[in-house]
Order: C-alpha cells, then sequence, then structure tokens
C-alpha cells in the first residue's frame, strides 16, 4: 500500500493528476488519524471536527496548486502543515470575532475574566512556531509534526529519515526552545 501511495504521488509531483478516487481512501485513514490527534486540545463544541478538517486539507493537498511530494512521508509531513494552517486560520477567525468584530460596547465591570482558550493557545503556539522556524527549521518542524500532526518519535523518525533518538533528543530542545519563548511572549 505505502508503495502505491508514493508511485501515485510521484506521478502527481511530475505533472500528472492527483488520483482523488484512488490515492483518498488509501491515505484517509491516515489523514483522520492525524486530524484527530491534532484537535486532541480543542474543546468540545468546536465547529470543526477531524473529518471535516481531513476534508478541507485534502482538497488543498488535491487542488491546482503545484505538487511535488517525493513520497509518502513528504506527503504526511505536508498534510501536517495544511492542517496547522487551517487550525491557525480557523483559530484567528474565531479571536477576530471574539475581539469585536460588530461587537457592542460593554462596561469592563460586568464581566468575568476568562482563562485562555484552545484558540488562543493554538495562535500562541503558531506565533511562536513562526519565530522558532526562522532561528531552529528542525525544531520547528518536529513540533509541527508532533502538535499538529499527532505523530509518534517513530514515525518522525521515519519521515525525516534519522534515528529514533535523534529525533528525542530534538523534540526536547524543541520543547525548551518554545517553551522559553512562549514565556517571553507572556
Amino acid at each position: 500500500m505505502d508503495s502505491d501511495i508514493t508511485r501515485m504521488l510521484k506521478a502527481a509531483s511530475s505533472g500528472g493528476t492527483l488520483p482523488s478516487e484512488d490515492l483518498l481512501p488509501l491515505v484517509y485513514d491516515e489523514l483522520r488519524r492525524l486530524a484527530s490527534a491534532g484537535m486532541k486540545d480543542e474543546a468540545p463544541g468546536q465547529t470543526i471536527q477531524p473529518t471535516a478538517l481531513v476534508h478541507e486539507a485534502w482538497l488543498r493537498l488535491a487542488g491546482k496548486d503545484q505538487r511535488l511530494w517525493n513520497d509518502r512521508s513528504h506527503f504526511f509531513r505536508t498534510a501536517a502543515q495544511v492542517m496547522r494552517r487551517i487550525l491557525v486560520d480557523r483559530a484567528r477567525q474565531k479571536s477576530r470575532i471574539k475581539r469585536g468584530s460588530g461587537a457592542t460596547r460593554i462596561d469592563i465591570s460586568e464581566i468575568d475574566l476568562v482563562q485562555s482558550t484552545p484558540d488562543d493557545r493554538i495562535l500562541l503556539i503558531n506565533e511562536v512556531l513562526d519565530r522558532l522556524e526562522r532561528e531552529n527549521p528542525d525544531a520547528a518542524q518536529i513540533i509541527t509534526m508532533k502538535f499538529f500532526g499527532g505523530l509518534t518519535n517513530l514515525q518522525i523518525a521515519e519521515a525525516l529519515g534519522i534515528s529514533e533518538r535523534s529525533v528525542d533528543r530534538r523534540w526536547n530542545y524543541a520543547k525548551a526552545s518554545l517553551f522559553l519563548m512562549i514565556r517571553e511572549e507572556i
């Protein structure tokens, strides 16, 4: 099955069309797992469910843009990035609405202070992750694959072609860097 996926992706990358009816059934379960993992920290009652996230990501992945996938792991790394963008875009949109798009004025003494929402956390992590991508792209890639893609260290090692121990070291460094950057932002 992995060779079928790789063959179809390489054909699409070399100028062919992405055979949705053939490829989607082969990658759907894995994309659904990635979406569920990426949304595990979301608050209940979200407006997007993992299935809808997969469908939106698929539309972007199979769109008319230039597709250059080397293999299966490259495709799923790209899928994790696309899902990250979708979740961040939705969080930004909800934040805009929450922050006053068409809101009426109220007296501040009438409201209770609330803790940060999952959308606020996604936006903060995305902002810090953008900064980390400029400073250390490898660390940012590991965080994206784990946080937004829900991949295990073994899956990341296979996708990047490095040892699981290297992923573990990079993950520990990336977590520490991310934590320090988030502390600076707060």
